[in-house]
């Protein structure tokens, strides 16, 4: 046990002892810097100096277009013609649908299954696009009178633990 506790202090004496740092001229000997030092006022400063590094660092990448050679990230302009892109895609599948559409319009008129007189473009066409009509979402009578059933529960519940709290 006093062997720990002799490093120990050993130890902690090396860390405080002050020691001098003197830097010479060597041509005349000349003292040209001086400064007292200890070996934790060192460590101290060393841990402060590469924390403030690798801080400035992440700033750098962070807020530069450095950070656009870093896997993972991309730039913003990148990003917007892929928006833009999906877009176009998107609605490039809508047309293709549509012409599809009007192509087999066509042929059922070309192979007689279709009468002549109902064909039109126009008809295809709205029939292609009646799957994004708007849905009908007003509330239904069975609807109306759930709301009124839990409205009325919700008035007795409030009103019994009014009352409740009034014993109390």
């Amino acid at each position: 046990m006093s062997k720990k506790r002799l490093k120990r202090k050993l130890i902690k004496e090396n860390l405080f002892n002050k020691r001098r740092l003197i830097i010479l001229n060597e041509d005349t000997f000349e003292e040209t810097f001086s400064l007292k030092l200890t070996l934790m006022n060192v460590f101290v400063v060393a841990s402060v100096g590469a924390i403030l590094i690798i801080i400035v660092t992440t700033f750098i990448i962070a807020f530069t277009p450095l950070r656009e050679f870093i896997p993972g990230y991309s730039s913003s302009k990148l990003k917007r013609e892929a928006i833009e892109l999906a877009l176009k895609s998107d609605s490039l599948s809508k047309a293709i649908k549509q012409n599809e559409d009007y192509l087999k319009g066509i042929k059922k008129v070309l192979t007689g299954k279709l009468e002549y007189a109902k064909f039109n473009k126009d008809s295809i066409l709205e029939s292609a696009t009646t799957s994004d009509k708007e849905i009908d979402l007003s509330a239904t009578d069975a609807e109306l009178d759930l709301r009124e059933q839990v409205a009325l529960e919700d008035q007795k519940a409030k009103s019994s633990g009014s009352k409740t709290k009034k014993s109390n």
